[in-house]
């Protein structure tokens, strides 16, 4: 697996007369680096060749906090979440000038390239495929979430479980899957991501399972 990014775009309200421009702390090589040692690269995007660039908009405070991050361009997929969380990791570690003008934003496109995973011969043809699936797929875990989140609010009956859990079944919602999802989470909460991990393992409690709720109790107050 290999990612980088290239250089660093900005946009919007940037003064004419502005000849300072946020940069991140140890230069742009420390941001490569820094973005590398961070990124967890998805699972559906890695089981199934996908690559491609992200480009991730933010703005930043006059503490170089990280606010107003978006995706403006990418594939509909995981990697989108990836590239935004690894965006919201370098909060704080921008060195601002004082004239910065924080209605502007900055474009980093992050790039995600896989190697020796066997991905040459994918055609473009089934990556789209493949892209599709996602998208066919989140809408599936979306059912299964909301019927666990108004489960737990009282708002359904037990009648409909089953279809739930057939559900689950095709999904591959499996005790294999949640331990992957619960080793990504501990791996967040060790960058100090603990937004990302309380999703991830939020996630896990509203498919059904309490795997996560220690590690819930304990980090998503």
């Amino acid at each position: 697996m290999m990612l980088s990014f290239i250089n660093i775009i900005f946009i919007g309200f940037l003064s004419f007369f502005q000849a300072e421009q946020p940069a991140f702390k140890g230069g742009t090589e420390a941001l490569n680096n820094f973005i590398t040692s961070k990124t967890i690269y998805p699972s559906f995007s890695k089981n199934n060749c996908i690559q491609g660039t992200i480009y991730v908009s933010f703005q930043l405070n006059k503490n170089g906090e990280v606010f107003g991050a978006k995706v403006n361009k990418g594939l509909g997929i995981d990697l989108d979440l990836e590239a935004l969380r690894l965006i919201r990791l370098t909060n704080n570690k921008w060195i601002v000038p004082a004239n910065h003008n924080e209605n502007s934003r900055l474009i980093i496109p992050v790039n995600f390239t896989l190697k020796n995973y066997g991905c040459d011969s994918r055609t473009g043809d089934e990556i789209n495929k493949s892209i599709a699936l996602y998208q066919a797929r989140a809408a599936l875990e979306k059912a299964v979430t909301n019927y666990y989140r108004n489960k737990e609010k009282g708002n359904i009956s037990n009648k409909n479980e089953a279809e739930i859990l057939q559900l689950k079944a095709e999904l591959g919602f499996d005790d294999t899957f949640i331990a992957k999802k619960l080793k990504e989470a501990k791996k967040m909460l060790k960058q100090g991501d603990k937004a990302g991990a309380c999703e991830s393992l939020n996630f896990i409690k509203y498919i059904g399972s309490d795997a996560a709720n220690a590690l819930i109790a304990e980090n998503c107050k």
